[in-house]
């Protein structure tokens, strides 16, 4: 899930920082291009004041005064080392855009673009607009600023200033790459925020699913602490203790009321078999009504004992210990062998001598008998059955594989559930529930049992047991 919810998560974050990031971005260009045209509008006022006391045209006695030559002088000298200081342009022209002073002294007012149309708005007295924004791509953009040279009320001269953008578009630069760091810090703030959420909401639900795995598997006393997450989450808690508990006392129910109801009818069973026998006396030898009700009664003694069992396997605790399988797997092989024989089946064991695992010796073996029974069971003479032990990564493997008819693929789907027994062996003594004691034993020491088909016909069964203590 958290695969899952982390790049939503991710997804929005970076949505919202960028939501942040451009318009900052954006704001900051605009900032650094306004302080650029605030300082040469500045600039531009200081030309346009020294400009006004110098005569637009000579004089009509003939040339300038000694003053008005001064301040022309004083003028150019300014442009000039303004120029040479900052490496802008600037110069101020008459209406008919002669230069009266300029630097460099080829300066020229432009004929189109954002200089002459910022020339026509001083002309018109008042400061040129604002140029469009430069950005940090835009090698070759300018800044173009001019500003009235106003004497008596009437604009006698423009002031032009023509800055070159390099510094301007680093300065911009600069700032973005401040933003983008700032952005991937937030980012990686974020990131870790979301695990620390995506942790801290998906904890209870892990917890959750493990108790729900622990239940589906036979550990009943599995149980959630509902003090982590949402409280969303803290209430599903406690409702699913309060679930297990009551789907534990219904089971709890269940069980006792079968192991009560086989204890029970065992004793009239007893009876009822006993004087089934003294009333055999007193017929013909050989009745086949008598043979008959001694062998249902025999069956229905067998289910009983089977549901006692079953009872039993599923309510008692499992003792694990180190056990050594393959011992314990030959040890069986060698008391059903004589069974074997009888029977005209080759009973072997196969695999390693010496394979340790944690098991409950005890519940181990009673499953291992279900399953060799079951397969010499189904074994026909002639026809072997192998025992084998092997190690699998975490776990121990025991295999019995046998050459019987074998189990379709439906019927393999429902092997091991209670009182099924297949339509092609009920001839077969049984009373199918000793599968579902198997997997009960198995299942309360961490055991897992498997089936498979055994090619080119037969059953393969496989018990897995943990290697390390649970």
């Amino acid at each position: 899930m958290r695969t899952r919810l982390l790049p939503l998560l991710i997804v929005l974050m970076a949505g919202v920082l960028l939501a942040l990031g451009v318009p900052l971005a954006v704001i900051t260009a605009g900032v650094e291009q306004q302080k650029v045209v605030v300082d040469r509008i500045d600039d531009a006022a200081r030309f346009a004041s020294l400009a006004q006391f110098v005569t637009a045209r000579p004089s009509a006695a003939g040339g300038k005064t000694p003053e008005e030559d001064e301040r022309l002088a004083t003028l150019r000298s300014e442009l000039l080392r303004y120029h040479a200081l900052y490496g802008i342009r600037a110069g101020v022209f008459y209406r008919d855009r002669t230069p009266m002073a300029a630097a460099p002294a080829d300066l020229a007012v432009p004929g189109d673009g954002e200089g002459a149309r910022a020339f026509s708005e001083a002309l018109a007295g008042r400061r040129s607009h604002d140029p469009p924004q430069i950005w940090p791509w835009d090698d070759t953009g300018r800044v173009p600023v001019a500003s009235p040279v106003i004497r008596d009320g009437d604009v006698v001269a423009v002031v032009v200033t023509d800055s070159p953008t390099g510094r301007m578009r680093a300065r911009i630069l600069h700032g973005w790459l401040t933003i983008a760091a700032g952005e991937c810090a937030a980012m990686l703030v974020a990131v870790a925020a979301a695990f620390r959420l995506t942790g801290w909401v998906l904890r209870p639900v892990r917890v959750l699913d493990a108790a729900s795995h622990d239940i589906a598997t036979g550990r009943m006393n599995a149980r959630v602490a509902a003090t982590a997450g949402p409280p969303e989450l803290r209430r599903l808690a406690r409702s699913f203790n309060e679930m297990a508990d009551h789907v534990e006392d219904v089971l709890e129910q269940q069980r006792a009321f079968v192991a009560d109801a086989s204890h029970q009818l065992r004793n009239p069973l007893s009876a009822l078999l006993l004087r089934i026998e003294l009333l055999a006396l007193e017929l013909p030898e050989g009745s086949a009504e008598i043979a008959s009700v001694r062998t249902e009664g025999k069956r229905l003694a067998r289910v009983l004992d089977d549901l006692l069992d079953l009872a039993l396997a599923e309510h008692s605790a499992a003792d694990l210990q180190l056990t050594d399988i393959a011992a314990l797997a030959a040890e069986r092989v060698d008391a059903w062998r004589p069974l074997a024989e009888d029977k005209g089946v080759r009973l072997g064991y196969a695999g390693r001598p010496a394979v340790t695992g944690w098991a409950d010796p005890v519940a181990l073996s009673s499953a291992l008998d279900a399953v060799v029974d079951n397969a010499l069971k189904f074994t026909p003479a002639g026809e072997p059955v192998t025992v084998a032990v092997a190690p699998d990564g975490e776990r121990v493997t025991i295999t019995v594989a046998d050459r019987g008819p074998g189990l379709t693929e439906d019927e393999l789907a429902r092997i091991g559930d209670r009182f099924w027994r297949s339509g092609r062996h009920q001839n077969v003594s049984g009373s199918g529930l000793g599968l579902s004691i198997t997997r009960a034993l198995l299942a309360a020491g961490g055991a897992t049992i498997a089936y498979a088909p055994h090619p080119p016909h037969g059953l393969e069964v496989t018990v897995s047991v943990p290697r390390t203590a649970p």
